[in-house]
């Protein structure tokens, strides 16, 4: 059983990085790059390492 949540957190988050780079790789043929300033660069990766960090928590 154990084995099994490993493969399927593993899953997930494979499925979420590959998410967030096809999202981040889209978005920069279509905007240009935001200003130094702005945060909104790191809010995608920032959102699936907190999502991922609490799914893993709640699983083990």
């Amino acid at each position: 059983m154990e084995a099994m949540k490993m493969k399927i957190v593993v899953a997930v988050l494979v499925a979420m990085i590959a998410f967030s780079v096809v999202q981040q790789t889209a978005a920069a043929v279509d905007a240009p790059a935001p200003s130094p300033t702005s945060d909104a660069s790191s809010f995608i990766p920032t959102f699936f390492a907190s999502a991922a960090v609490l799914a893993f928590g709640l699983l083990f």
